[in-house]
């Protein structure tokens, strides 16, 4: 199995966008702060993620189960309900700044570590 079709690869590639999308709805939400009746969006992924993946922990053959539970999950965008204003926005934009922070700093983690799988393929190729 080449590194470019690993499930850690494939977690990584997913991770990355997971993590675009959330960043885009977190930018929405910051854009229609000021809207009255506008609900905030929510991007889930990795607690739906991490139940499928136990559940395909336990099979008969785990490895590839968990690289289709990886491949089959999808990023789910909600609105919250949540009312902190009266003219019905649900926005916190202090919240939202600091969601928007550590998204990138998680962003930044991935690519970094994408970037680290391809400097180790780079090498391979060069046979150094």
């Amino acid at each position: 199995m080449d590194i470019l079709s690993s499930n850690s690869f494939l977690m990584l590639e997913k991770s990355l966008g997971f993590l675009w999308t959330k960043q885009a709805a977190i930018a929405d939400n910051i854009t229609n702060a000021e809207t009255p009746g506008y609900k905030e969006k929510v991007v889930t992924f990795e607690e739906s993620l991490k139940g499928k993946l136990q559940r395909a922990s336990a099979g008969r053959t785990p490895v590839k189960q968990m690289r289709q539970v990886i491949q089959a999950t999808p990023f789910a965008v909600e609105e919250q309900t949540v009312q902190t204003r009266m003219d019905d926005n649900g926005v916190n934009v202090t919240a939202q700044s600091a969601e928007a922070i550590r998204n990138a700093y998680q962003m930044r983690y991935v690519m970094s570590a994408i970037n680290s799988d391809l400097s180790i393929l780079r090498s391979a190729v060069r046979g150094q």
